[in-house]
C-alpha cells in the first residue's frame, strides 16, 4: 500500500473513531436536582427520579446537595412544576394530592416529567404517566409509557426549546 493510501486508511479510522467517541461521549446530558428540604417524601422522589434514569438513555436526573437545574420542594397544595426551560425549573410534591391517596412514586415521576419537557396529557389512563391525577387514587404506575419515553428522548436529542410553562395538576 502506498504511503498515501495507508496515510488517508489512517485519517478515515481516526475520524470515525473520533465521531464514535464523541457520539458516546455526547449520548446523555445530565440534569442535576436538589431535593435536600422534601422530608418524608426524599425516597419518593429519588425513586421518580430513577423510573427516568432506567426508562430513557440520553438524559440522567442526579440528585446533588447544592445548586441544580430543578429543585424540588413540598407543601400542603397539589403538586405542581414550573419549567423554566428543557431541564430547569422547579416542581413541588404537594401533600394534598398525596392525602388524597395519589401515589407519591407516580407523583414524583410525573412531575419530573414536565421538567424533561411532557406536557399534562389528561387521559385518564393508568398506562399515561402524564395523565396525572385523571388516572385515579387506584393508579400506581410510575413509568413513562412508550411515546412518552420516545419524546423526552427527542427532547434531549434535539435540545428542544421548551417554553416557560406552569403546571398545576390538580384533577
Amino acid at each position: 500500500m502506498s504511503l498515501r493510501k495507508t496515510i488517508a486508511v489512517l485519517a478515515t479510522a481516526a475520524a470515525l473513531s473520533g465521531s464514535v467517541i464523541g457520539t458516546a461521549e455526547a449520548a446523555a446530558r445530565v440534569v442535576t436536582y436538589n431535593s435536600s428540604n422534601t422530608g418524608e417524601f426524599q425516597a419518593a422522589i429519588d425513586k421518580g427520579a430513577q423510573v427516568w434514569n432506567s426508562s430513557v438513555t440520553n438524559v440522567v436526573l442526579r440528585k446533588v446537595p447544592g445548586s441544580a437545574n430543578i429543585t424540588v420542594r413540598v407543601d400542603n397544595q397539589w403538586p405542581r412544576a414550573y419549567v423554566t426551560s428543557l431541564g430547569r425549573g422547579s416542581w413541588v410534591m404537594g401533600r394534598q394530592a398525596v392525602n388524597e391517596g395519589h401515589d407519591t412514586v407516580r407523583i414524583s415521576s410525573h412531575e419530573f416529567g414536565h421538567l424533561l419537557g411532557l406536557p399534562d396529557r389528561r387521559t385518564g389512563l393508568c398506562t399515561d404517566l402524564m395523565s396525572g391525577a385523571s388516572a385515579g387514587t387506584s393508579c400506581k404506575n410510575p413509568n413513562p409509557n412508550a411515546k412518552e419515553k420516545a419524546e423526552v428522548e427527542a427532547n434531549f436529542r434535539s435540545l428542544v426549546t421548551v417554553q416557560p410553562t406552569t403546571f398545576a395538576d390538580a384533577a
